[in-house]
């Protein structure tokens, strides 16, 4: 603020936050999964796959357009390279799925029991992650946009070397989260529930937190660049 905008009682208008764009997922009527299997670069397009049983498939390069999978199992599934567009991922649960270097557009993830799954390199434009646990989700060196992660625990996430932009944690559980070389652009971070950040906090820079966490994280911070924090001497 210049010395004449306080004089005239001027203030500078304060920067409007990003509007994340959400996911807009309109399923026609679907058909049910019938198939033997899936396969490496298949396309399944108007899909149901309800408690169907995924594990160990072998999908990489495959497309799935309007599809639904509901509390279907996916141990084991390589989709690596996958595309998902305009899809609902219900109640899905799986160890190990190999997800590397997919595209995820335009796609709702709810309540998703999943541990250990690759998406690194992966690309999450419209992408909502509601409700659910995730444990060591692997998202290095991925692009996120315009991704919204809603009542939902991240256990050990590693975003290391991911790009981030406009990103939303809310009431979300962050538990020794690793931001190493990443990069952020109107990241908000300031609803998610619990904020625990092993590694990369200086890579907050374009993030947004809450005074309350600036406090939480003060040690990490001060760590970061050479402080020690001790009790005076009496």
């Amino acid at each position: 603020m210049t010395v004449d905008d306080r004089a005239q009682g001027r203030a500078r208008p304060r920067k409007t936050a990003p509007v994340i764009r959400l996911p807009e997922v309109r399923l026609p009527p679907l058909r049910p999964y019938e198939g033997p299997g899936l396969e490496p670069d298949g396309d399944y397009d108007g899909l149901d796959f309800t408690e169907a049983d995924l594990a160990g498939q072998r999908a990489r390069g495959s497309s799935f357009m309007d599809c639904r999978m509901r509390r279907s199992v996916l141990d084991e599934a390589r989709l690596s390279r996958a595309r998902f567009t305009d899809c609902v991922l219900d109640g899905i649960r799986g160890v190990g799925t190999d997800l590397a270097e997919a595209t995820l557009r335009d796609v709702e993830v709810c309540d998703a029991r999943l541990g250990g799954t690759q998406l690194h390199g992966a690309v999450l434009e419209r992408v909502l992650v509601r409700g659910g646990k995730i444990d060591y989700l692997n998202l290095r060196a991925a692009t996120l946009k315009d991704v919204t992660f809603e009542g939902c625990v991240l256990s050990e996430a590693d975003f290391g070397g991911a790009v981030l932009e406009r990103v939303v944690f809310r009431d979300c559980a962050l538990r020794r989260v690793d931001f190493s070389v990443a990069r952020m652009k109107d990241v908000d971070l300031r609803a998610a529930g619990e904020l625990d950040i092993a590694r990369g906090v200086d890579r907050l820079s374009g993030a947004v937190i809450s005074p309350s966490q600036l406090i939480d994280l003060a040690p990490a911070f001060a760590a970061q660049i050479g402080v020690r924090v001790e009790a005076p001497v009496d």
